[in-house]
């Protein structure tokens, strides 16, 4: 029986595979650009995103004029994977090596197997992007630590799973944004919101405003950088109503942090404690309170009970 089916949340830390994690993230962007590349544009940037899947992330089918391939980092194996519909398949080691021999690499196994492998060629939301083809310094691997942080994740997104089936009103899947290498899942009131103001580091006004185009309450997890230097569960409303950082939530571990103006858990207090899904599941939900009582969501016709397997959810005839 695997770790995860035992109930094992992983140890996870991040100063000790900080820039093997800077890595991981430019390849999964790398990957998710070839996913933005060939789909047609979905309401806040849906159609970009990488899933998580029991042997590491992927794009999903990605269907191109002449057929549908699929990328994947297998994080179990360490390989980059691209698979067609015809059953072709090439794969590379994932170890130490440079970005830029990273980006040839998947260039040349797209294009091998009849892909058009035609990127935006410089990583979004990162300080002082390079391109990824002139970013030619040695990066390190941790296959340890990335099969760590990929253990960690398929515990998380069952939780976040369940979460999403008591609202009845827009919700978003729970998907990885490459951009910030977050792990997410979006509420929305139905309401427009106001135009955003945008100014994100490296990523198009037009796409940040989109992405805010309707009110929100967001959670996701991310493991670390950036100034907070440990894997961190977040939650964050968009507008951000009067009240919000101010009301009570869950766990005893969750503080509001006001440079990011976003709630913060630390994985370790959801890891070490005696119940970690009840301990995030209580996260989520409290956070979502805040945003959706301080900004006057109607939450008699949005929420409902929790989803349970093989249990149709009952329908109001009156």
């Amino acid at each position: 029986m695997s770790d995860i089916a035992k109930g094992a949340w992983p140890e996870l830390g991040f100063a000790d595979w900080s820039e093997t994690c800077t890595a991981l993230h430019l390849w999964t962007q790398i990957l998710g650009k070839y996913r933005l590349a060939h789909t047609p544009w979905v309401n806040h940037s849906w159609h970009a995103t990488l899933y998580v899947t029991p042997r590491g992330l992927t794009t999903g089918p990605v269907h191109e004029a002449e057929g549908c391939l699929t990328l994947t980092l297998d994080l179990v194996d360490h390989q980059f994977v691209a698979e067609t519909d015809g059953n072709s398949r090439e794969t590379f080691a994932l170890k130490p090596m440079p970005i830029a021999t990273f980006h040839e690499q998947v260039a040349k196994a797209v294009k091998a197997l009849g892909g058009t492998f035609d990127i935006h060629g410089a990583p979004n939301e990162v300080p002082d992007p390079t391109p990824f083809a002139q970013d030619t310094a040695e990066r390190p691997y941790d296959a340890e630590a990335v099969a760590r942080y990929h253990r960690a994740l398929l515990h998380i997104v069952p939780v976040f799973e369940h979460f999403r089936t008591s609202f009845l009103g827009k919700v978003s899947p729970v998907h990885l944004f490459w951009g910030a290498l977050d792990l997410a899942v979006t509420r929305f009131s139905g309401r427009r919101a106001p135009l955003h103001p945008a100014g994100i580091p490296h990523l198009p006004d037009d796409v940040a405003q989109e992405a805010y185009s309707h009110e929100v309450s967001s959670a996701g997890f991310w493991p670390g950088g950036n100034g907070v230097e440990e894997p961190m569960f977040y939650a964050y409303a968009y507008p951000t109503a009067d009240g919000f950082a101010d009301y009570p939530v869950k766990p005893e571990a969750a503080y509001f942090d006001k440079d990011l103006g976003e709630f913060l858990l630390p994985y370790n207090a959801v890891q070490r404690s005696d119940d970690p899904r009840g301990t995030l599941m209580a996260f989520l939900q409290s956070t979502y309170e805040a945003a959706a009582d301080t900004g006057d969501w109607d939450r008699d016709a949005l929420e409902c009970s929790l989803g349970k397997p093989r249990v149709p959810r009952p329908v109001d005839r009156d």
